[in-house]
């Protein structure tokens, strides 16, 4: 996922907010998962962050579109 954070909002608040948000998505969309996770995460405590640098936001945009097209290919 790529995705663009303001640099006034911290990244554990947006992880939060996108983990809380697609968590009560999914498990409205397949109640069978409510069950099971009941009293549990949906998601893993952690999350990875880094920044695209010296990259441009097509190069990445390219990048993450050969990967959806092929996602076995490990020669990226």
């Amino acid at each position: 996922m790529f995705v663009c954070v303001p640099p006034k909002l911290a990244i554990s608040d947006s992880m939060q907010l996108m983990k809380g948000r697609s968590s009560h998505k999914v498990q409205r969309e397949f109640p069978q998962l409510k069950k099971r996770y009941w009293g549990r995460h949906f998601w893993g405590s952690g999350y990875f962050s880094t920044t695209n640098g010296a990259i441009t936001e097509n190069i990445v945009l390219q990048y993450l579109e050969k990967h959806i097209k092929n996602p076995t290919d490990a020669s990226l």
